[in-house]
């Protein structure tokens, strides 16, 4: 191993998946109010496939290394400054990263680093933060939702999904799960939905009415042809949250069905929240890894790669295989 350097997953062109292979690259130098972290595990979203297509809101010039979170062991501290978040060397943590993650260190700002919840282990860890946040600002800060609403949640099998279920029902909602194969719906249903429709199997519109009176909050990591039908089932007020498109269709609504329900559609961006208000994404951190740690919420992974199968690993959630979530391993594990 060459002194100063470690390995990564890079993309060298913006040509997908295949774009990605492991390469040595530099170590970064730790500077104040930063933590170098040895990583152990990387979640993988679907922004990181997308920034390899460049098709992602933030615009990335290769070369550049995918992963926008991981678990691992806090193994150099920098300066402190001013609101610095301490912490020790051997210190088990989860970081969000942006980018970065797929490799075998990283280093981040002290203050984007938590605590990993002591019932997690490091897979689990890399698999929480990014799509908690993203439900945890979707449902508490854009939708206000209150117990004993109704939370329709599309795309449900995926790792932003199965985390809206869960969180919807800590919130004291009454949520119907949405996704298109029977076997992945059944993960989301011990995950605790009250129902389950399989929309390929079933008219989404007609089998949802069969089950509530009507739909206060919708969320939509999907779009396409489905949000066009999923908003015909908001009730009187409901918040319908965009929160992605995933089908890679980006959909259209009607302005007179809104004024109809007096309903409303929500933009969430999750990151840039996080970045423009860092109070309410630090409160709602700690919130999240104090359920997490009551045994609350729990990330599902289905599937788990080594850190040179990274581009698999990408391959997997754009080909949806996944229920849940998809983790890169590095290193041992707990």
């Amino acid at each position: 191993m060459t002194p100063g350097t470690h390995s990564a997953a890079v993309c060298t062109a913006l040509d997908g998946p295949d774009s990605v292979a492991t390469q040595r690259v530099r170590n970064e130098r730790v500077g104040p109010g930063e933590i170098r972290v040895a990583v152990r595990a990387a979640g993988v979203n679907f922004p990181d496939y997308l920034l390899t297509r460049g098709e992602y809101q933030l615009k990335l010039h290769p070369p550049f290394t995918p992963g926008m979170e991981v678990a691992g062991v806090v193994t150099e501290v920098g300066p402190s400054l001013p609101g610095s978040r301490p912490w020790s060397i051997g210190s088990p943590v989860i970081a969000l990263t942006g980018t970065g993650g797929f490799a075998q260190e990283v280093v981040v700002a002290s203050e984007a680093a938590f605590p990993l919840p002591d019932a997690f282990s490091y897979a689990e860890g890399a698999a929480f933060a990014v799509a908690g946040w993203t439900a945890y600002h979707a449902l508490v800060d854009r939708a206000g939702l209150q117990a004993g609403e109704t939370v329709l949640v599309l795309g449900a099998t995926g790792g932003v999904g199965y985390a809206a279920v869960q969180l919807a029902k800590q919130l004291g909602a009454r949520v119907v799960a949405v996704g298109s194969d029977d076997t992945k719906l059944a993960a989301v249903d011990a995950a605790g939905a009250d129902h389950a429709v399989n929309y390929r199997a079933a008219d989404l519109v007609r089998s949802v009415r069969n089950l509530v009176a009507g739909v206060d909050v919708v969320f939509d990591p999907v779009g396409g042809d489905l949000a066009t039908e999923a908003i015909r089932l908001l009730a009187w007020r409901g918040r319908y949250l965009v929160v992605g498109f995933a089908s890679g269709t980006i959909p259209s609504f009607t302005a007179n069905r809104l004024l109809l329900n007096g309903s409303s559609v929500i933009g969430v961006r999750a990151g840039e929240a996080a970045r423009i208000y860092p109070r309410e994404f630090q409160h709602g951190i700690t919130v999240l890894l104090a359920r997490a740690s009551e045994g609350l919420l729990r990330p599902h992974i289905s599937h788990r790669f080594s850190l040179d199968q990274a581009a698999a690993a990408l391959s997997t959630l754009a080909e949806r295989r996944v229920t849940g979530r998809v983790v890169i391993t590095i290193g041992e594990q707990p």
